[in-house]
């Protein structure tokens, strides 16, 4: 069932859960999401990354219908979502292939950029009832697997200013989560992120959500996050699943490794952040 962001993340804040947000650049992590959250009897949302095209991994074009069809078809409501949109034209062309949500990126942008056209990505957007997610603060290189995890923390009051100023639907956060695969543990600042919550209405995602512990994922959804985004580790445990096969002499059974283990490890997120 194909459903918007606004209307996920409402299920998510009457559960005071939170919605996993798995990438899904091809159709074996796109089943393993979606066999993992039906079997669960979870909402779900799956996201093309513009990165992704960049990395030569898909083109949006080519993976958003099949995307498309997975979460009309689903048992569960599935959200439709581009994750780190950062080229406008690009955006744009994801709300004509039927993305339900769009998180414009323009971090790496001055503030008044951010802004501005953050705000007017969430006027296209709302003119065709299309959520927004936005972001202030930076968690590190958009989805590169990387020890690299610089993270500039998101200022309670900028955050405040921003979403009032755009009227975005979901507000993606800096408080210590990054991307991509932690050299040490990471250390999320709790107490920033509950001043983040009191400051905007609008639900908090976070970012980075691979690496942290089951423990902290409840932490930071009890203080108000409610969407996680994760996919480093989903996409390890398929790699760690292929090396293991005694025999790699068949490409579907390859396939059929890393599917069986990327679904077992996108169950137990989802476990994890719907609180059960």
């Amino acid at each position: 069932m194909l459903v918007d962001l606004k209307e996920i993340l409402k299920i998510a804040e009457e559960n005071k859960s939170a919605i996993g947000s798995f990438n899904t650049p091809n159709y074996t992590s796109l089943k393993a999401v979606i066999d993992a959250a039906e079997e669960l009897e979870q909402p779900v949302i799956i996201t093309h990354a513009q990165l992704h095209e960049e990395m030569g991994l898909c083109k949006m074009e080519e993976i958003a219908p099949i995307m498309l069809f997975a979460a009309e078809r689903a048992k569960i409501p599935v959200c439709l979502h581009l994750d780190h949109g950062t080229d406008l034209d690009y955006v744009k062309r994801s709300m004509k292939l039927g993305f339900t949500s769009v998180m414009y990126d323009g971090s790496e942008l001055t503030e008044a950029e951010n802004f501005k056209n953050t705000a007017l990505v969430v006027k296209w957007a709302h003119e065709a009832g299309i959520s927004v997610e936005g972001e202030i603060g930076t968690m590190g290189a958009r989805e590169r697997i990387s020890t690299d995890n610089g993270s500039i923390y998101t200022e309670p009051d900028e955050a405040r200013e921003f979403a009032e100023k755009t009227g975005i639907d979901a507000l993606a956060c800096a408080f210590g989560a990054a991307h991509g695969v932690y050299a040490k543990e990471p250390k999320l600042d709790f107490d920033r992120l509950d001043k983040i919550r009191q400051a905007v209405s609008v639900p908090l995602v976070m970012h980075g959500g691979s690496g942290v512990s089951d423990d902290d994922f409840r932490h930071v959804i009890k203080n108000g996050i409610r969407k996680v985004n994760y996919y480093t580790y989903m996409a390890m445990a398929g790699g760690k699943a292929v090396r293991e096969l005694s025999d790699m002499t068949y490409f579907h059974d390859i396939e059929l490794a890393g599917l069986i283990a990327m679904k077992a490890d996108v169950k137990h997120a989802i476990s994890v952040f719907s609180c059960k």
